[in-house]
């Protein structure tokens, strides 16, 4: 309870850094982090093909799937053009989860970052430029985040592509071949601006290690010393 009395009194908001690169991008990382998760974590899809059959009207034969993209867990019934036959019950290929689950994670974690560094630019910025461990500490977390982010977006952006190929139901009509064929393709749209969010973030962190840089010792002594030459030479 002490605690926390102590850290509400030392609240002290600013909205100044937010016009400042630094919270600014903070921001943005913030917003597309969002983006990021969201656009992947709660997808899903279906793909329907149609199964002409020579006396039966056609059946519309769909198959659904979703993050996180364990394919193999996802079936999808084949009738046969014999009513009296049984149904074929028909898995998809494939499991991608590893690839999204891991974008999907240092989406969330990057979220959770922002929000916390944020509140520290926002309300605690005295206590941030106290000493210099606190913006040592924010670029090398942001420099891992930032290669977490080429990390998780390319590992991402082969799996959407395994995905793409799993899904594709010109491959899967070969299951009915030939009396199928396609009626619908799955909507990727939402899961290709998931990596293009991706990249973006990896752009955003990157950049952003730049400007936490100027805040720490190892950019001022450097800047001071120019200042000093200029001095002297004048």
């Amino acid at each position: 309870m002490e605690f926390l009395q102590k850290l509400l009194s030392g609240f002290r908001l600013d909205l100044g850094p937010l016009k400042e690169p630094l919270g600014f991008i903070r921001l943005l990382e913030w917003l597309f982090s969002i983006f990021a998760f969201a656009t992947t974590g709660g997808y899903e899809g279906s793909l329907t093909m149609t199964l002409n059959c020579p006396n039966p009207p056609p059946q519309d034969i769909t198959a659904h799937f979703g993050y996180p993209f364990r394919l193999q867990n996802q079936h999808f019934d084949i009738p046969n053009c014999n009513a009296s036959v049984p149904s074929n019950v028909t898995y998809l290929r494939g499991d991608f989860s590893s690839s999204a689950e891991f974008f999907v994670s240092v989406g969330v974690f990057g979220f959770l970052y922002c929000t916390f560094t944020l509140i520290l630019y926002l309300g605690y910025q005295h206590v941030y430029r106290e000493t210099s461990r606190g913006p040592i500490a924010d670029l090398i977390l942001t420099g891992i985040f930032a290669f977490l982010w080429l990390v998780s977006s390319s590992a991402w952006g082969k799996g959407l592509t395994d995905v793409k190929y799993a899904t594709n139901p010109d491959l899967l009509g070969t299951y009915c071949s030939p009396q199928c064929v396609t009626k619908l393709y799955p909507a990727m749209g939402r899961l290709n601006s998931s990596v293009v969010f991706g990249f973006l973030n990896l752009i955003l962190w990157a950049g952003n290690c730049w400007f936490i840089f100027k805040e720490t010792p190892f950019h001022k002594p450097a800047q001071a010393s120019s200042n000093m030459e200029q001095g002297g030479s004048s």
